[in-house]
């Protein structure tokens, strides 16, 4: 197995997404490495809506902070389309490593969360190497009661909203 096998394992990769290139940049502190996923030419898409295969209407260059990659900071950039459904007009796709809207994959909120239950948000905020303002990305996800800011404590939505990362 390949170093390329390797980060589409991790990255749980399936089809239509393909890992297209990677970079490790050692010229910025910290260190990053840029991961970049692509779609196979032609793919069809679930329609976000009524889940039908639709045909690509265009695309959008997103990137999300993923876990570091050993001590490197790791992006993950990826052109996202825009499906082109018959019955609901163009609508943009899920991507299954992110939620939609947010600047962190899911494993990165995952680890987030993980340490928000044993240390509040500010030693989380420095431990994932990430400012007031991505953290405030990623507090949306986490359990109202261990939510806080740099700034200090912030109300959320009630426990009781389902989480994307409680199964």
């Amino acid at each position: 197995m390949d170093g390329t096998q390797i980060l589409i394992l991790g990255l749980g990769l399936e089809a239509p997404w393909v890992l297209k290139d990677q970079h490790l940049n050692t010229a910025v502190s910290p260190h990053r490495v840029d991961l970049y996923v692509e779609t196979e030419r032609g793919s069809l898409y679930p329609c976000p809506a009524c889940g039908k295969a639709c045909p690509a209407h265009d695309f959008a260059e997103k990137t999300w902070r993923h876990l570091n990659f050993f001590q490197h900071h790791c992006y993950l950039h990826a052109h996202v389309p825009r499906t082109k459904c018959p019955e609901h007009g163009v609508k943009r796709i899920e991507v299954p490593w992110a939620r939609q809207g947010s600047d962190f994959t899911l494993l990165f909120e995952k680890a987030a969360m993980s340490l928000v239950k044993k240390m509040p948000g500010l030693a989380v905020s420095r431990q994932l190497e990430i400012s007031d303002k991505q953290w405030d990305g990623v507090l949306p996800t986490l359990p109202q009661r261990r939510c806080t800011t740099l700034s200090g404590e912030r109300p959320l939505a009630e426990e009781s909203v389902p989480c994307p990362f409680h199964a």
